[in-house]
């Protein structure tokens, strides 16, 4: 089934169901009327939405709208846990090579992963605000799952099993503040702001046999200012699957219902081409597209996001039709 959260003023929301195909939605009340409370009473709320996830795509829905991604909020709006991994060792490998570094060997055996800010989500569709473009702005295209509990010390295999939801992910990333802020040994903490979910979150059934052992075999698409830029396989290149993050999480406390797994940067690794590394699927974020350039000409030359620039991001099943729906944001400046 497909939920997602639309805006009614409060912080948390009102949790809908929406249709397969996305056209039309049904408020959940009577059954929860947020997201967390489905995640917290799983076995005995999720089997109702699913009926009346049925009786939607059946279109005998009473009381069914037309479904608008911007009237959404994040699938969860705040979370308990925004954990962040870093599952596609070829991001790492791009920007390691760029600035003529190895990556260390156990970056290949235990995931990297960072903790992000979880109370202050934004919707689908709603503006990136950066206090300044000089922050360095950047987006940076995911996927995400979103977990029941799952307890301490559980195996990759037994984490699996706590996975309820899938979504894609905006990661915001303001570049020029990271260097600083590694620089200190504590990690990143205001090179992070806000970051964006996908309208809907949708159950592993949904994605059929693309959902692979806790991989998606799908691709995932990047649009900048209207351009594609990239067309990334999520699949194949996932050195770590969202089991083995969990189970990375889960090494030396519990992960509690309602927490978020990112994949980090979906990335693929370049090809030979008459002698030179070329990256025919593209990026999808713009450190790596300046990675590359490093790498090809010796210095990057794309710029990094600008005021009323927009992104895109978006995945669509193997019938070609979209299935979580699309972020599609500008970039803003604070109001005054």
């Amino acid at each position: 089934m497909k939920l997602a959260t639309y805006k009614d003023g409060s912080r948390d929301g009102q949790l809908v169901v929406v249709s397969r195909d996305l056209s039309t939605a049904h408020y959940a009340t009577g059954i929860a009327d947020r997201m967390q409370q489905v995640l917290d009473d799983w076995g005995f709320l999720s089997p109702q939405l699913q009926d009346l996830y049925e009786t939607l795509n059946g279109g005998k829905a009473r009381h069914a709208f037309p479904f608008d991604p911007k009237q959404c909020m994040a699938p969860l709006p705040r979370a308990y846990q925004w954990a962040d991994g870093s599952a596609y060792l070829n991001h790492v490998e791009l920007v390691r090579k760029a600035r003529n570094s190895e990556v260390p060997a156990s970056f290949y055996t235990d995931p990297l992963m960072y903790q992000g800010g979880s109370d202050d989500f934004i919707g689908p569709c709603d503006p990136v605000v950066v206090p300044s473009e000089a922050f360095g702005i950047d987006f940076e295209a995911e996927i995400a799952v979103v977990t029941a509990d799952v307890p301490m010390g559980s195996t990759p295999e037994q984490a699996l099993e706590g996975i309820r939801l899938v979504m894609l992910v905006n990661d915001v990333s303001l570049r020029n503040l990271i260097p600083n802020e590694l620089a200190k040994g504590f990690g990143f903490f205001q090179s992070k702001p806000a970051t964006a979910f996908s309208p809907v979150a949708v159950t592993l059934d949904e994605l059929g046999d693309a959902w692979d052992q806790g991989r998606v075999n799908l691709t995932l698409q990047s649009s900048w200012n209207g351009r594609k830029v990239g067309m990334c396989d999520a699949g194949t290149e996932m050195t770590f699957h969202f089991g083995q993050l969990i189970a990375h999480i889960c090494k030396t406390r519990n992960v509690r219902a309602g927490s978020i797994v990112g994949s980090g940067t979906v990335s693929n690794k370049g090809v030979e081409v008459n002698g030179r590394t070329e990256w025919p699927k593209g990026y999808s974020c713009i450190a790596e597209k300046r990675c590359i350039e490093t790498i090809q000409d010796g210095q990057p030359s794309t710029e990094f996001m600008k005021y009323g620039d927009t992104i895109r991001i978006e995945m669509k099943g193997k019938d070609g039709q979209s299935l979580f729906g699309a972020i599609d944001q500008a970039i803003a400046a604070p109001s005054s």
